[in-house]
């Protein structure tokens, strides 16, 4: 792997997330539903290795996996088909609902492949904003506090509710995915969550996480109410006070997500302030829920304890 990705300048963080942690061969063994760290496969021809494709679970991995990394020689699209469905048939023989990925949109070769070859389906995308470090920004300190364990079910609810209403089959979570685990440590990055919280009803309006895996690129990641008025500068102003706390020169990234109810309102606002756009991810999913775009209307109807179809003809249930 070394050899293949000689080019890189992180080549050495690059093999050191595919093999961070000596329980790795272990990890291989135990069931899915216990899984909690990535694993990556290797397809040889002997000896010679010609590609990698790493799986991560989520906290609930038999609802949904993610395909994290692939690495495969220059046009040798058939290799990547092959590690791809190798993965896929693999965790969902052993219980996996559904998987997502995300392609950067400079590569319409591997989009063309997931989607034409692989059976995924795209639904969204993301995008990934570059904010000027601001010097000083005011926010009040009493909204916020750090996240806990026992805000996992309300924060998923915030999610959940946060999504766009025929995204919700695919991409909602539980109260598992929020949750820090005792693993927490043997994670390749670091992650610093926080809640917005009003003091008096104690109710929670929004949902803050802070990631590094270098501790020099951050990136901003929100999760709030469509129902409460966030001042956004606000948020930032406090993620970099809390950066500044761990690191003095870093560079600051924030996440938009256009399957959000509040995506395009934050993409408008950071173009206006002229925000450097410096990634665009396509999100995709090979799962046995489907988006419906349209309205369906049906001629059937329940009432009380009785099934009728369209004309009116009671056919019992």
């Amino acid at each position: 792997m070394q050899e293949m990705i000689s080019f890189l300048n992180n080549r050495d963080a690059y093999i050191s997330r595919i093999m961070f942690n000596p329980l790795i061969p272990l990890h291989h063994l135990i069931p899915l539903k216990f899984k909690f760290l990535p694993e990556s496969y290797v397809l040889k021809d002997k000896k010679e290795i010609k590609g990698l494709i790493t799986i991560a679970p989520s906290k609930s991995p038999l609802k949904r996996l993610e395909i994290q990394r692939l690495f495969f020689d220059e046009n040798c699209y058939e290799d990547a088909e092959e590690l791809i469905q190798f993965a896929v048939s693999k965790y969902k023989a052993s219980g996996a609902i559904s998987f997502i990925v995300r392609v950067d949109d400079n590569l319409p070769d591997l989009l063309r492949l997931f989607v034409a070859k692989c059976g995924f389906s795209q639904i969204s995308y993301e995008r990934l904003w570059k904010i000027p470090v601001p010097e000083k920004i005011e926010f009040n300190r009493k909204e916020y506090r750090e996240f806990r364990n026992s805000d996992s079910a309300t924060v998923s609810s915030l999610y959940n509710e946060s999504l766009l209403p025929h995204f919700r089959p695919l991409l909602s979570s539980d109260a598992r995915e929020f949750k820090e685990t005792i693993f927490k440590g043997l994670s390749y990055f670091s992650e610093y969550k926080f809640v917005i919280e009003d003091k008096k009803s104690k109710n929670i309006s929004g949902y803050i996480s802070i990631k590094t895996s270098d501790n020099e690129n951050y990136i901003l990641d929100i999760i709030q109410s469509s129902w409460v008025e966030i001042d956004i500068n606000a948020v930032i102003g406090f993620g970099v006070s809390q950066i500044r706390k761990r690191q003095k020169n870093f560079n600051l990234f924030i996440k938009t997500k256009k399957y959000t109810q509040l995506g395009e309102k934050y993409e408008q606002l950071f173009m206006e302030h002229r925000f450097e756009c410096v990634q665009n991810q396509i999100v995709l999913t090979n799962s046995s829920a489907k988006i419906i775009k349209d309205k369906v209307r049906s001629g059937r109807f329940t009432i009380l304890n009785q099934f009728y179809d369209g004309s009116g003809v009671n056919v019992g249930i």
